[in-house]
């Protein structure tokens, strides 16, 4: 994941303001925040309110659940336009790092130019299947359906707006370029329909692996690679509408299971922001850090604990880091291995709930998100178990100062016990997010909202000063901009799979992955390699939704528990997101460290051969995966 740099040329001073934007930018900016923000808050309370009157008062609200995927459908659109306006979109920076800085620049245009065009290409499409929508009538509302679609015809027009002000920012010369390759492409594409649509599924190969590993390769936004791919194949191959690929899109996108996405996204950043991390990570510390190792541990501890409220990776390590690093640092750890341990351990907690990952499994599979919540404690409980040890080993090989040791002295219980106090409140707050759910209070989507409320009240009333007015509007606007970046990847990857579906792809996949060489067996070791693949190119979110549907019913029919599988495909799928050069995360886990990615080239693949021998053994045991069911 990266910004764009700061490669925009501002244009005349009358029109712009310091900061290079023009008056129409700002107040698009400023009207789409605040519809975003005002999205985010009526589905909180929206969720809430459900809650108390079916748990409270016993009078469920019939209508709440209409409601709440008509405002879910506008969050993530406006919230995808607010991630155009902040480059929030997901993209591979690989290869466009290593680049010039003239290349560099080219290849940020390139990557608007292509947003661009594609809200480009769906907006007539849009419109029409507003108009089809139209005949559509909520049953308990009794609102017309095109309500709730008209939110991807004006979401994409604010994206397109959006994308248009950009890119009047950026060198001519670089939008001429971009827009001659794109049409050079299109003209390409357009005159060889004829062999392309005679070629079959060989012209999968063109649109999925060279169109769209090239688009990738070239920093272009995961989201609008996948949509463009998808698009051209479509267009040049078949009759298709394009007005199916954006109800495929909605459909992926309206998920009432995902909406816990930016729930958990804006939990996780009261979480920080109210100082419930740091409690948690103080009263660990003045338990272990005398130990030998013992930072480590408090850092896989805090890990574990935050991952199950926040449910985002970035998120939890932006809660422990900068508690921790200081510290670790003072008793001599290596800048290495910090970001080495920080990232191990973010792959190691990708299946502690409420983990988006497996709310997005449960959302294009239909396994019971409340099993996969069960199930993922366990196998995490054991990857953290092999990082202890590994930890464990490499603290006896670092060197100690005197500086190190003198840190190093056992709190006094006296101390413990005051920060076990404190923290007590914080540290209810996983269990009571999972006895609400296993207790029925609220299911897997809304018991997000508890958490939320219980964050505020003991924000507010217990650890006071951290949580400001002037604090809410920015994480509304970041949950709203992470949010529509990460469901409009599960839209995009979801019309691609259906593409995929449609030419007899996931057919062909599904018999080839049958007659694997040692059946379940190789099936498994398959596909832990091909997810850690996918993992550090497409990034976790889009991996699992774009080959989840193709390859659980394979599982399935190899007799493979598809709980079992799901844990192992997430766990392999961490490896690779954290894995350099090509994981995101991994560089994620540097920017909040503040460590160069280099430091950790050469000491992080202990930890990550570790937790592949961990995964190994969670592939080969399904208890651990599936004995609490």
């Amino acid at each position: 994941m990266s910004a764009a740099h700061n490669l925009e040329v501002p244009g005349p001073s009358f029109v712009r303001d310091a900061h290079g934007e023009s008056v129409i930018e700002r107040w698009l900016r400023r009207g789409i925040e605040v519809l975003a923000a005002a999205a985010v808050v009526g589905e909180v309370a929206l969720l809430f309110v459900g809650i108390v009157a079916r748990a409270v008062f016993h009078q469920p609200l019939i209508w709440s659940d209409e409601l709440a995927s008509i405002l879910f459908l506008w969050l993530a659109m406006l919230g995808s336009a607010l991630a155009v306006q902040r480059s929030c979109h997901m993209r591979l920076t690989f290869f466009v790092s290593h680049m010039t800085p003239r290349a560099q620049a080219w290849a940020e245009t390139l990557a608007v130019a292509a947003a661009a065009a594609f809200f480009a290409l769906v907006m007539h499409p849009a419109y029409d299947y507003v108009q089809d929508q139209a005949f559509v009538e909520t049953p308990a509302l009794g609102w017309s359906g095109s309500v709730r679609a008209l939110a991807i015809p004006f979401g994409c027009a604010a994206a397109l707006v959006s994308c248009g002000l950009r890119l009047a920012r950026h060198d001519r010369r670089h939008i001429v370029g971009a827009v001659a390759l794109m049409v050079l492409i299109a003209g390409a594409c357009y005159l060889a329909r004829a062999p392309l649509t005679h070629m079959g599924q060989g012209a999968l190969l063109v649109f999925f692996v060279g169109v769209l590993g090239t688009a990738v390769m070239a920093g272009v936004p995961i989201a609008f690679a996948f949509s463009l791919a998808t698009s051209a194949y479509l267009l040049t191959t078949t009759s298709t509408p394009l007005s199916v690929v954006v109800g495929r899109m909605d459909e992926g996108m309206s998920t009432l299971i995902l909406l816990a996405v930016p729930m958990f996204v804006l939990l996780g950043q009261l979480v920080h922001v109210t100082g419930v991390a740091r409690v948690m990570v103080a009263f660990l510390a003045s338990l272990l850090g005398h130990v030998r190792g013992g930072m480590s541990y408090v850092l896989l501890g805090a890990m574990l604990l935050i991952s199950g409220i926040s449910g985002s990776k970035t998120a939890d390590m932006a809660a422990v880091a900068p508690v921790l690093f200081p510290e670790m640092r003072k008793r001599g750890m290596k800048d290495g291995e910090l970001v080495s341990l920080l990232a191990a351990s973010g792959a190691m907690s990708e299946t502690i709930p409420p983990s988006l990952v497996l709310i997005a499994i449960a959302s294009v599979t239909g396994i019971s998100i409340a099993a996969l919540f069960t199930a993922g404690i366990l196998p995490a409980i054991v990857l953290a178990f092999v990082l202890g040890v590994v930890a464990w080993w490499r603290a006896g090989r670092e060197e100690e100062t005197d500086e190190s040791r003198a840190g190093a002295v056992r709190a006094p219980w006296s101390h413990v016990r005051r920060t076990f106090v404190i923290a007590l409140p914080a540290l209810l707050l996983p269990f009571l997010i999972r006895s609400a759910v296993v207790e029925g209070i609220a299911t897997a989507t809304e018991v997000s909202t508890i958490g939320i409320a219980y964050s505020l009240v003991i924000g507010l009333l217990i650890y006071r000063g951290g949580l400001k007015w002037k604090a809410v509007m920015p994480m509304l606007l970041q949950t709203a901009a992470l949010s529509g970046a990460i469901l409009f990847i599960v839209g995009a990857a979801s019309a691609m799979g259906w593409a995929l579906t449609q030419s007899g792809f996931s057919h062909d996949l599904a018999s080839m992955m049958t007659r694997v060489p040692g059946g379940a067996a190789g099936f498994m070791l398959v596909s832990i390699v091909a997810f850690i693949v996918l993992g550090s190119v497409l990034e976790g979110i889009p991996a699992i939704v774009l080959f989840g549907p193709l390859l659980f019913p394979v599982a399935h029919q190899l007799g493979i528990h598809e709980v079992h599988y799901a844990m192992v495909v997430v766990l392999a799928m961490g490896l690779g997101v954290f894995a350099p050069p090509f994981g995101l995360c991994y560089y994620a886990a540097c920017i909040i460290g503040e460590v160069s990615p280099e430091a950790g080239l050469r000491r992080i693949w202990i930890y990550l051969g570790m937790l592949l021998l961990g995964l190994i053994a969670i592939a080969f045991v399904p208890w651990i995966s599936i004995g609490f069911l």
